[in-house]
């Protein structure tokens, strides 16, 4: 008898399990992360390579079988070119298309909506603007884009977004949403105003529009250092009312992300000691910054880890650094990017399925092989996350919806009583602390004979069907239940 388990009942059995570190698992904000570009029709997985992408073992794989979540970063006139049109909406469409074949992958998807024209396109659609929002012109004279302040265009954002959330509320389809969208790039620096004095407000505005319209989807907001400032430079002093304003979107759901990651100029002190606030706490979604295409000039970077024509090098740096952050996912982004993961780095790629995000499993299980009907049973469990992440159960999306629980089932695998362990919080399970659930298991009402006590992580917004996977290889499993052992009921 282990000392763990000590005084249990003599009818209890012990059976321990050990991890699997290989298996990808689709579980929710855990996990590798490939983009899907604007421009791309449903052909992409072939004319890309992304059925056979190369690896750094000469081997040839399926990148999405290494990442669950496609994310698009795409424009307000790509999917509302129109008002009132809506191309998602439409098969035969390219967006419709593009999602569809993420969705018959067993992927779920994550996207940005960008309505700045600065350094890209008409990201806003011009009915906007024909309706009469104010508006600025970008350098070639060409795009024009709306000042989020500008009363018409928040009028027609707002049910632009509304719509959106009508079909795409929904975690089962979506990973994530990337909540604010202004800015350059729609990364949420460089922020147009009539008024610059606007910018608490606006900030107020949109992160209350989303945090009303997805409110079953995780939110994201960047935290950025000059996060909807107007700085025209995008880098700086860190805006005084930056920590303010992010703390704002954090009491309204959001979760964090930083597009900057393995950029040691760009992601230093503050970005440093902002993440460690909410370690834990939040998870914290990576996208690395350097683009290793040369003309990005990633060896300057003043870390000095990386070399010209390396691009492994920035593949080591964007691991290391996601690890020292305790991020949940990381990225692979588009093309090259994809290419030097899996050509180059195809280690560190399964490095992260294995250490990466949260994996979560118990090691030691203690059950009865024996009862009498009518009597109550103690099943006692010790679960372990080995991944450097966390279960983030504590999120107001998911409000806990994830517990342990303790099922007996039949000879025919169907699960015949299950009892939820109310009392068990997996945001709480960090690497290193192992958590021991004790359930009870009343067994009054059930019929004479053998089932098999096997444990879930269940999503109680289900009706407690199991809704994470447990980090355990495959044989001990069945749909999605882990098997413990064999218990007899007189």
């Amino acid at each position: 008898m282990s000392l763990l388990f000590a005084g249990v009942a003599s009818a209890q059995q012990e059976v321990r399990f050990e991890p699997d570190t290989v298996s990808v698992y689709r579980n929710p904000l855990t996990g590798w992360v490939m983009y899907l570009g604007r421009s791309w029709d449903d052909d992409f997985w072939t004319k890309q390579n992304y059925d056979a992408m190369p690896t750094s073992e000469g081997t040839t794989v399926r990148v999405s079988d290494y990442a669950g979540t496609a994310y698009v970063r795409t424009s307000w006139s790509s999917l509302e070119p129109e008002e009132g049109k809506y191309l998602w909406r439409d098969p035969s469409t390219r967006i419709y298309r593009l999602l569809k074949t993420v969705a018959d992958r067993g992927m779920r998807f994550a996207f940005r909506i960008v309505v700045d024209g600065r350094d890209q396109g008409q990201n806003t659609p011009l009915y906007v603007m024909e309706a009469g929002a104010e508006y600025f012109t970008s350098g070639n004279g060409k795009h024009k884009t709306p000042f989020s302040d500008d009363p018409v265009f928040q009028e027609k954002y707002t049910r632009f977004i509304e719509a959106l959330a009508e079909d795409f509320n929904d975690p089962d389809r979506v990973e994530f949403v990337d909540a604010f969208g202004l800015g350059k790039w729609g990364e949420s620096h460089a922020t147009a105003y009539k008024d610059p004095a606007n910018k608490v407000k606006v900030f107020d505005w949109i992160t209350a529009l989303y945090s009303r319209a997805f409110s079953r989807v995780p939110l994201l907001i960047h935290y950025h250092r000059q996060v909807a400032d107007p700085n025209k430079t995008s880098w700086g002093d860190v805006a005084p009312e930056t920590e303010m304003l992010l703390d704002l979107a954090i009491a309204r759901g959001y979760s964090l992300r930083h597009d900057a990651f393995g950029m040691f100029g760009y992601y230093n002190g503050w970005e440093t000691a902002y993440a460690e606030r909410w370690r834990f706490k939040l998870p914290i979604i990576l996208e690395g910054g350097w683009i290793t295409a040369a003309h990005h000039r990633y060896w300057n970077d003043p870390s000095g880890r990386y070399r010209e024509g390396h691009s492994e090098d920035v593949r080591r740096g964007e691991f290391d650094h996601a690890r020292e952050t305790h991020v949940n996912m990381m990225d692979l982004r588009i093309n090259d990017e994809v290419r030097s993961w899996f050509g180059t780095s195809f280690d560190l790629v399964k490095r992260f399925v294995a250490e990466g995000g949260y994996r979560l499993y118990p090691d030691l299980v203690s059950a009865p092989v024996k009862a009498r009907r009518g009597e109550s049973v103690v099943v006692r469990s010790r679960w372990n996350n080995i991944g450097w992440g966390y279960c983030p159960t504590n999120i107001p999306q998911w409000n806990q919806k994830y517990k342990v629980a303790v099922s007996l089932l039949d000879e025919a695998g169907n699960p015949v009583r299950t009892v939820v362990d109310t009392h068990s919080d997996l945001s709480k399970w960090i690497k290193g602390t192992p958590d021991i659930c004790l359930t009870e298991v009343p067994l009054e009402g059930l019929k004479p004979g053998k089932y098999t006590w096997a444990l879930g992580l269940v999503d109680t917004a289900k009706g407690n069907v199991p809704g994470l996977e447990i980090a355990v290889a495959a044989s001990h499993k069945a749909g999605g239940w882990l098997k413990v052992n064999v218990i007899s009921i007189k």
